[in-house]
């Protein structure tokens, strides 16, 4: 809330008490606590003088005379040339400290802290957590697995609350820790310290707008969606989710929908049988597995990105230069002259956290893995004897072989990981030949709308509900004392009473 304007909530109510007439002067410190803008006092001014109340100010002496209307021109305009100069100054304040890279105020990010100067240094023990984050999360962990295993270990944010899933998800999104400092227009590529490689940034926002982009998982059913977040509607693109429905019989029926006719946004397409589109999809790509030559392809991609360098060695190489450069940086400036009790301790925490840095390094040297082609070859060769019935197996098949499904009318198209041509095209009316299906059994039946009656005598053509409901049940009505009238004739014939028919006076209730 400011007095550059009048919306603010006590002044509000003080205006409507004044229509009340329940006070008859309105005592203010000064005239700027009324009001710092021209137009604002003067029609809140004629509000209160029209509704019998006069402005009083407690520091201030000003005439009842039409002198004191002047003297409250002056006082206002001082008030908003003071008010606009300091904006002015304080704006340009913030802009000059942007320009020196210097913070302008607010929460420390985590993994920072504040120099004498007003600008970010690395916290080591803070940037080890934010840099654990990035790494698990683009390892596959979830946010919700890593903030709970953070706060269970103790660590808290700057207000000392525990770690919770949106804290993760901020940090992940914080460009802060690529070095980039921003401040309105100012914009600083290198302006703070660095914690995340590019590389490592970018790869974990891949991941996080795929996910964002990923429908539900279907966490609260028993059944496997195996191709959830690899199908995609042929028709408009858009991800196709697992749903299920319940027969008249009582049998549920599970199906892969298109997201955009399940929010009924334009595409028209028909939901698919969950258990076919797999099945097909499984026995294509165990077919593809077949390939010797494949697998040997596959082998040698695998080896060539084994032997390239671990992702958290080149940040760890990184932190190791910027140590030994501050370590320089202190020995020059004792050679200098310049020692004292802070020079040495600095000097002392630069090399303890070289060494930590350094055994860090060491250990992700060793965890690089030994793998032979031959391990390789045969960790393929096992998916031939693959067991279509563990949904396990298949998941693990999909996700390592599969990189997208589009699913046409009259056709499916799979991309691979590994396939030079990355695309492998499936006739459906093929499939369906093989099978001895029909493709319109594919999808769940369309929904017949109206009531129980049979569909020789139901003609729910009717819009009003009532009316529908009327007309189902008497036809509903007619067929069955026609089918019972009908019965009871046979019987008649055969000289046998009918069971279950009454009589009265020797008459059929339906006559």
């Amino acid at each position: 809330m400011t007095g550059r304007n009048d919306d603010r909530p006590d002044f509000q109510r003080m205006l409507k008490d004044s229509y009340l007439r329940q006070f008859d002067a309105l005592l203010v410190w000064k005239l700027d606590r009324f009001s710092r803008d021209f137009y604002d006092f003067a029609n809140n001014q004629k509000i209160l003088n029209n509704n019998g109340v006069r402005i009083v100010s407690a520091t201030e002496a000003i005439p009842d005379d039409p002198s004191g209307i002047l003297l409250k021109m002056i006082l206002i305009g001082q008030s908003v040339y003071y008010s606009q100069e300091l904006a002015i100054k304080i704006n340009r304040g913030l802009t000059e400290n942007a320009l020196k890279g210097k913070i302008n105020g607010g929460t420390v990010t985590f993994g920072y802290r504040l120099t004498k100067e007003q600008t970010y240094e690395i916290d080591e023990k803070q940037a080890e957590i934010v840099r654990e984050v990035f790494t698990r999360y683009d390892e596959g962990e979830k946010m919700g697995a890593i903030a709970k295993d953070l706060t269970m270990r103790g660590i808290n944010t700057r207000y000392g609350t525990g770690i919770t899933i949106n804290t993760v998800h901020k940090m992940l999104k914080n460009r802060r820790y690529l070095g980039e400092y921003r401040f309105h227009e100012i914009f600083h590529k290198e302006g703070i310290p660095r914690i995340i490689p590019d590389d490592l940034f970018e790869h974990v926002q891949r991941k996080m707008e795929k996910s964002q982009r990923t429908p539900a998982l279907n966490k609260l059913s028993k059944v496997d969606y195996l191709l959830t977040t690899k199908l995609y509607c042929g028709r408009c693109g858009t991800a196709m989710a697992g749903e299920s429905g319940t027969g008249k019989h009582g049998d549920v029926h599970y199906y892969y929908k298109c997201g955009s006719a399940k929010r009924k946004t334009g595409c028209t397409r028909r939901a698919v049988k969950k258990d076919w589109i797999e099945r097909i999809v499984i026995e294509h790509t165990v077919k593809f597995i077949m390939d010797d030559k494949l697998i040997d392809t596959i082998a040698d991609r695998v080896l060539s990105l084994l032997g390239e360098e671990n992702k958290r060695i080149p940040q760890l190489k990184t932190r190791l230069k910027e140590i030994e450069k501050g370590i320089e940086n202190m020995l020059n400036a004792i050679q200098m002259g310049i020692l004292t009790s802070s020079t040495r301790e600095r000097l002392e925490l630069l090399e303890a956290t070289k060494q930590e840095v350094q055994e860090k390094l060491w250990k992700e040297e060793l965890k690089k893995p030994t793998i032979t082609r031959e391990q390789i070859v045969s960790y393929i060769k096992r998916f031939r004897d693959i067991d279509p019935t563990d949904p396990k197996a298949c998941k693990q098949l999909i996700d390592i072989f599969i990189n997208r499904i589009y699913l046409y009318d009259d056709k499916l198209l799979i991309t691979y990981h590994y396939k030079n041509d990355r695309s492998h095209e499936i006739s459906l009316e093929d499939v369906s030949n093989d099978s001895g299906s029909n493709l319109e059994n594919l999808s769940p039946p369309t929904k017949r709308r109206g009531c129980n009656a049979p569909p020789a005598f139901c003609r729910c053509s009717f819009r009003t509900r009532n009316l529908r409901k009327l007309f189902c049940h008497q036809t509903h009505m007619l067929s069955r004392r026609a089918t019972d009238l009908h019965r009871h004739l046979l019987w008649q014939q055969m000289q046998y009473p009918p069971p279950g028919i009454g009589r009265r006076n020797g008459v059929h209730p339906a006559l």
